[in-house]
């Protein structure tokens, strides 16, 4: 297996109502990002990289040192949890990207952040489409 095997991230989005105000294309959502080490070696996150795409296809791309102000070394068998916000101006998008880790031997590796919706609740959504048209 490859070391990139060995390390799992899961993600669960909500979308926050309190915050967003859909008449003037404000959605915002939170996201709980897990981290899980299964394999036998202490790694550190170093970098993440993200690709958020909204409903109409605009892309943007985030680039940073670590997650949340933190670079967490990750033992094996344990986690790393952590919530950040998204904002978008339609009520529905998409995140992926990747994490850079590098583990003790300081040997660098990047882990697929698998792609996850951000879906606002299907009143607004269908709201937003039928004064696109």
């Amino acid at each position: 297996m490859k070391k990139t095997d060995k390390i799992k991230v899961k993600a669960v989005t909500s979308y926050i109502a309190a915050q967003s105000d859909p008449a003037h294309h404000k959605f915002v959502w939170s996201y709980d990002i897990t981290i899980t080490n299964e394999g036998s070696e202490i790694v550190q996150l170093l970098h993440r990289y993200w690709r958020i795409t909204d409903m109409t296809g605009k892309v943007e791309e985030v680039h940073g040192a670590g997650v949340v102000g933190l670079q967490p070394l990750i033992k094996p068998g344990r986690e790393f949890t952590y919530t950040s916000y998204c904002q978008l101006t339609t009520p529905q998008g998409t995140m992926e990207g990747h994490y850079e880790i590098q583990n003790l031997e300081e040997e660098h590796f990047s882990v697929a952040i698998p792609k996850f919706i951000l879906s606002a609740p299907s009143s607004i959504t269908k709201t937003f489409r039928s004064r696109l048209h």
